[in-house]
């Protein structure tokens, strides 16, 4: 049975390990161990008899946006809807937390968030901050071919 927990200090080992291809393929950005510490809040861990078998984070960019980043389910786990759970989890978090509009995501799997409920949109219409803080940092800047996509919360 899978059971999603809020991630705790001593998980970053463990979840740095699991992205670490993911990372190395740029289809995932890196995130210092620093970075994960400092966003730890931001996490949701899905955990399998006490091994973590994925994970998410929602950030949370100002009161209109948050962000759904850094989802991953270990290969050997996929197709059984552990990040549909995970997504999820983190959509009812941003309702809970008050995010006013829209849940954003970037990625190469458009479709499965659409079937979540997310609709595409122009990448133009990402703020400026969110570009200048995470996506200069990914090794396919500036030719980005992730998919942007926003959930609406109200």
């Amino acid at each position: 049975m899978i059971e999603l927990v809020k991630a705790k200090l001593n998980d970053i080992p463990e979840m740095q390990t699991m992205v670490l291809q993911e990372v190395k393929d740029g289809v995932i950005l890196n995130r210092t161990d620093d970075e994960v510490a400092t966003n730890i809040r931001s996490y949701v861990l899905a955990k399998k008899e006490n091994k973590i078998v994925g994970y998410t984070a929602l950030h949370i960019h100002s009161q209109r946006l948050a962000e759904i980043r850094s989802l991953i389910v270990h290969t050997e786990y996929r197709g059984e809807k552990i990040g549909q759970s995970m997504v999820e989890f983190a959509l009812n978090e941003a309702k809970i937390l008050g995010v006013e509009e829209d849940v954003l995501v970037l990625t190469y799997l458009p479709t499965f968030f659409e079937k979540l409920g997310f609709s595409e949109i122009s990448k133009e219409l990402i703020p400026e901050h969110k570009i200048w803080a995470d996506c200069i940092k990914c090794i396919h800047f500036p030719i980005c071919n992730e998919v942007a996509l926003v959930f609406k919360v109200v």
